[in-house]
């Protein structure tokens, strides 16, 4: 028999005396690796959770295209730079008077679009109930845009049409609504919404389209509770950009998408040195105003993620040390309570090294078993979410091993003093120890 293989003999042989160990002690063996498997189960539970919004998130991000400018009075990009709340507040609201500038001057823009209303900082502007009837949906974002709203956002339409230039320059009262409320008041109940009438708060509004299903962050639902109108209608209802001047003023962006062979930084130049004349910036200001891309938004999102996995570990790391700790003061007393074995393992020609990988296998063993049952708990509870709520979980192979490789780690960490401590038993005092 090779050294090999009487090498790996000896291990199993090891592996199999500290499973009889834990089996001889089930309560005390439990209760030690609780604190791992409590760690090991928040850190695949919570990170099945968080890799499926993360997924469902970047698919709703990247919905806008790549290429897509989104022109705002700040965002969260700027915000994730240091930028002060009130800082960014003080900043000029936009207006239609930018959208329009930026369309008639931009040599590298195909498609420019305007967005009013849908929430912002301050209280809410532009939510309504949509009602048809008797029926009703909750209070959801009214958009002012322009005819280009569906085209410049990749979507496709279930039914009817988008409104046309000659409604949004004579202010037609016309609406295409989200998938969300021609699911609440019309698809239920078997009714064509194209050439209904609704109301948004105390204004009515004619069907002309319905617009299909758009990816939901973290599957929550929402994406699609929106209608829009035509934004020279939309002033009309909840008031110009301008009349809107206090502290948060309306929301508005301005949604630009490059020409076909443009770089996608070639346009953001362009845009950027119009809304800086608009503005009336001299080279040593900064900008008053926010462009922003998908890629920009991700980074900023890669950043949060980042944190939250941070702390999840700090966190998981805690109830982790517990199980370890518990960990060393079970292996010190078994240590104790097994003296006359180790002298007895001694006398027949154990040496010192033998036992030392005897009991730190045993501490790996006992650990690694917590953190399988971690494992298994956490898969569990990122499924049982998906399936109760539809919150999508994403299960990725480094965060089991990141679980088990923690476990059996924390095992020889701690068991290492009692098991240094047992190597070095002397085998005379060992044998005399009752």
């Amino acid at each position: 028999m090779s050294a090999f293989t009487k090498q790996f003999a000896l291990l199993g042989e090891t592996a199999a005396m500290a499973f009889d160990t834990i089996r001889s002690n089930k309560m005390r063996s439990a209760l030690t690796v609780l604190g791992v498997v409590i760690g090991v189960t928040s850190i695949v539970g919570m990170t099945s959770l968080i890799r499926g919004f993360d997924t469902s998130l970047r698919n709703s991000i990247n919905s806008l295209g790549p290429n897509t400018i989104i022109i705002s009075k700040f965002s969260a990009v700027s915000m994730s730079s240091g930028a002060s709340f009130m800082q960014l507040m003080r900043r000029p609201n936009l207006t239609a008077d930018d959208m329009k500038a930026v369309e008639r001057l931009s040599t590298t823009a195909a498609m420019v679009d305007l967005w009013l209303g849908g929430g912002g900082p301050g209280p809410p502007q532009g939510f309504e109930r949509i009602f048809y009837r008797s029926e009703r949906t909750r209070p959801m974002p009214v958009l002012g845009t322009t005819e280009k709203y569906t085209e410049i956002n990749f979507l496709t339409m279930v039914a009817g049409r988008s409104f046309t230039q000659q409604e949004v320059q004579r202010t037609r009262r016309v609406a295409v609504i989200g998938y969300g409320p021609y699911e609440a008041l019309f698809l239920k109940r078997g009714i064509d919404p194209v050439g209904k009438i609704v109301r948004a708060g105390n204004v009515e509004y004619t069907v002309i389209g319905v617009m299909g299903k758009r990816p939901a962050p973290g599957g929550f639902g929402g994406a699609d509770d929106f209608i829009i109108v035509p934004y020279t209608a939309f002033r009309k209802q909840f008031g110009s950009e301008k009349a809107n001047r206090g502290p948060f003023g309306l929301p508005v962006a301005v949604i630009v998408l490059p020409k076909e062979g443009v770089s996608r930084e070639d346009a953001i130049r362009d845009v950027e040195a119009i809304m800086r004349i608009r503005h009336g910036l001299t080279l040593d200001k900064p900008n008053d105003f926010d462009i922003v891309t998908s890629d920009a938004i991700l980074r900023v999102w890669d950043q949060i993620s980042a944190a939250i996995l941070l702390s999840l570990v700090v966190i998981s790391s805690i109830a982790l040390m517990v199980g370890g700790i518990g960990v060393m003061a079970i292996m010190t007393i078994s240590v104790t309570e097994r003296t006359r074995e180790i002298g007895v393992r001694k006398a027949i020609g154990a040496r010192r090294r033998e036992i030392l990988v005897q009991f730190l296998i045993e501490a790996a063993v006992l650990t690694s078993v917590g953190g399988i049952l971690g494992v298994l708990m956490g898969s569990a509870i990122g499924l049982v979410v998906n399936l109760v709520s539809g919150f999508p979980v994403s299960l990725p192979w480094w965060s089991f091993a990141l679980g088990l490789g923690f476990s059996a780690g924390i095992g020889i960490f701690f068991g290492m003093l009692p098991a240094w401590r047992a190597s070095r038993l002397d085998p005379i005092e060992a044998l005399r120890y009752e």
